[in-house]
């Protein structure tokens, strides 16, 4: 297990929690009781290395939509650290920077530098967060011999002095069975009854099919509870599929759903948002 040294200076991270935190619900849409806390607002972007469906590379762009979706905290997969292809940019410290949000990064693939003198390259998943990071860890899944390697991320958020476990993943795209082992690996390492958790990724599959099931047979999907509509987020210019999903344990209450399409060619797949209500912490 990791613990972060990557907290950006106060001031950004106070007008980023004005910025980001303040409106979440306002922006949701969702009536809070005055006594009660705001729900936790969640997304989940696969942003392409920051390149848009013609590979045009352009970072922030994708840092823009994160900023208008005003989330708590998002899960980011296809993520590059010192890649020729984005500019050898440190994308998730660059993205927390930009964005005044906490960063944990997990490198799935660890390769020889491009270019001499440059640090090696990486490419994975990511998770910014306004809440403090207490720890993080990533774990590589089943892996067939010859395809890409997947991870989970899994980080320790601080929540209103109260744990919430937020992990990402990005599953294999051309192989259903890999994709089993994967979700079979996951309900492990997230246990098989989870609290205050919460899974986000680009699972490459549709709901109801195996690997699909293995994970809401111990998680919730906040599509059916509280989207409308389809929910197809891939590909962003002419949706025809649900794979990227949102995927809270049965104590977090998603009061909205939405795929978010403000600007559906910052990447090639559109992010989906969700307004949870997180369980009263009753004090001993």
């Amino acid at each position: 297990m990791n613990h972060l040294n990557t907290a950006p200076s106060r001031r950004r991270f106070l007008a980023a929690a004005a910025g980001l935190g303040a409106t979440a619900a306002a922006t949701s849409g969702v009536a809070v009781a005055a006594t009660g806390p705001p729900p936790l607002r969640v997304a989940t972007f696969n942003i392409h290395h920051g390149a848009s469906p013609a590979d045009v590379l352009d970072l922030d762009r994708v840092a823009r939509v994160i900023q208008a979706m005003r989330v708590d905290v998002v899960g980011l997969q296809e993520v590059d650290r010192f890649w020729k292809r984005s500019g050898f940019v440190d994308q998730p410290a660059w993205l927390g920077e930009r964005l005044g949000m906490r960063h944990a990064f997990g490198a799935n693939l660890d390769l020889d530098p491009e270019e001499p003198g440059r640090p090696r390259s990486q490419y994975g998943t990511a998770v910014l967060s306004r809440w403090p990071i207490r720890s993080w860890t990533n774990t590589h899944l089943p892996l067939v011999p010859g395809h890409e390697q997947r991870g989970l991320l899994r980080a320790t958020l601080d929540v209103r002095g109260g744990r919430v476990e937020f992990a990402v993943t990005h599953l294999q795209h051309d192989d259903n069975q890999e994709r089993e082992r994967q979700s079979a690996r996951i309900v492990e390492l997230l246990g098989s009854a989870p609290e205050r958790t919460v899974l986000v990724g680009d699972l490459n599959a549709t709901s109801g099919t195996p690997e699909i099931r293995t994970l809401t047979d111990v998680l919730g999907d906040v599509w059916p509870q509280a989207g409308t509509g389809d929910g197809f987020t891939y590909d962003s210019t002419g949706p025809h599929a649900r794979i990227d999903f949102l995927l809270p344990s049965h104590d977090l209450r998603p009061l909205t759903a939405q795929v978010f399409t403000a600007d559906p060619e910052a990447s090639d797949h559109l992010p989906v948002v969700s307004d949870l209500l997180l369980p009263v912490r009753h004090r001993r």
